[in-house]
């Protein structure tokens, strides 16, 4: 894990269909982020946020993915930051943004990494599973096919965003925390290979064991692991500025635990959170948490 740390916004919210999550990264910073960083004795060059244009500007295009060309267009000057950033020995913290930005962070990292004939795992904490295509989607948000897109389903303006496709093997893709699936989106998670730990397995397991296993999956042959952060992930109570809220997920002790054991593994290559709505959110909580998770996964400890 790179000691520097270089800080990029990704102020989107074309994936999404509730508006606000395109300030996620200014609330982030208003909570902190870089002086916490700081603390932890990183590195920190913050490069403020990408262009991205404005839903008010266009038309969204296609009904089944909305948006897709802006959305593309977004990702992939994203990947040439991320790719640039991991060349020059620094590690990626990317602050969205709806989560379809995993598609550009996803695809910098992996064709950084296939320039050395190696490959990633990803680490996706969700309460969704993001596995819809354009033919599956019920809403057509693009911010719900980003996972499906990295391994190689949906149109090729994302999928194909590294250069080829997958960017990441099913079969080291763990998916943690998820809660709600739509209904057509069940069938390509069950097929496609991807490693599904359910609030469920949380709950009968405990997180320690999910993520030991998550993270062995990540692991397996890879150079390292891409970790994607949705705040919908833990549970309404503790986030409640995200854009899609799920009740019954992750606890506030049970996220920490999650980012401790990555940061343990030493594996992460590349960090991003998302889908904060400060629109939505109480006294910037979500943010304030968001920070602390980072911090977690960059190996804060307790003692």
């Amino acid at each position: 894990m790179a000691d520097k740390i270089r800080i990029i916004g990704v102020p989107m919210d074309l994936g999404a269909s509730r508006r606000g999550v395109d300030m996620g990264p200014s609330a982030l910073r208003v909570a902190g982020l870089q002086s916490r960083l700081k603390q932890l004795g990183r590195q920190v060059e913050d490069i403020g946020n990408i262009a991205v244009r404005q839903a008010e500007e266009q038309h969204y295009g296609v009904k089944n993915a909305k948006y897709l060309e802006e959305i593309s267009e977004t990702c992939k000057g994203l990947a040439e930051i991320v790719g640039r950033t991991l060349a020059e020995d620094q590690m990626p913290l990317v602050l969205g943004g709806d989560h379809s930005i995993a598609v550009g962070t996803t695809a910098g990292v992996a064709a950084h990494f296939q320039k050395q004939s190696k490959r990633i795992g990803m680490i996706w904490l969700d309460a969704h599973g993001d596995m819809n295509t354009p033919e599956t989607s019920p809403s057509g948000n693009v911010h719900g096919m980003p996972l499906a897109s990295l391994m190689g389903y949906g149109p090729a303006e994302l999928t194909l965003l590294a250069g080829s496709k997958p960017m990441v093997e099913p079969r080291n893709v763990s998916l943690v925390g998820v809660r709600d699936l739509d209904a057509r989106e069940r069938r390509l998670v069950k097929e496609s290979g991807v490693h599904i730990f359910t609030m469920r397995d949380i709950d009968e397991r405990g997180m320690r064991e999910v993520m030991a296993e998550a993270l062995r999956f990540a692991t397996d042959d890879t150079a390292g692991v891409a970790v994607s952060l949705d705040m919908d992930v833990v549970d309404p109570a503790d986030a409640p500025g995200v854009g899609t809220p799920v009740r019954g997920g992750m606890t506030y002790r049970e996220a920490h635990l999650a980012m401790e054991m990555i940061a343990d593994s030493r594996a992460m290559v590349s960090l991003e959170l998302v889908e904060i709505n400060p629109v939505i959110d109480l006294h910037n909580t979500t943010a304030i948490l968001g920070v602390e998770l980072i911090l977690s996964g960059l190996g804060k400890k307790i003692l």
